[in-house]
């Protein structure tokens, strides 16, 4: 298994759309990436270029089967970086969530 420090520019007029998908948990169950792409959606920061989260993935190119089923619809000009389990999150901590209503409160 790998993590990935994801970066990619939003298509905009698609971000209702993924946040109302994310909250109804609509990709958890798409095999074998739903729970990580969920998790990593959720979680997504904003910074200048887009949109930036980590990414936990086990394909061959990098996100190729989330690309296909996901990913390429709702972003454009995603790249990749390799990081240790975490270590992507730490980075991006104190940027604002691209979707702060779907972060739960404790």
């Amino acid at each position: 298994m790998a993590h990935y420090l994801v970066r990619a520019r939003p298509r905009w007029g698609k971000l209702q759309e993924l946040q109302t998908q994310l909250r109804a948990d609509a990709y958890v169950n798409l095999q074998p990436f739903g729970r990580a792409r969920t998790r990593g959606l959720r979680g997504a920061r904003i910074e200048v270029e887009g949109a930036v989260w980590e990414e936990e993935d086990y394909c061959s190119p990098p996100l190729a089967e989330e690309r296909a089923a996901v990913l390429d619809a709702l972003f454009e000009d995603i790249t990749v970086e390799p990081v240790a389990p975490g270590d992507g999150w730490r980075r991006i901590e104190t940027l604002p969530h691209l979707f702060p209503e779907l972060q739960r409160t404790s």
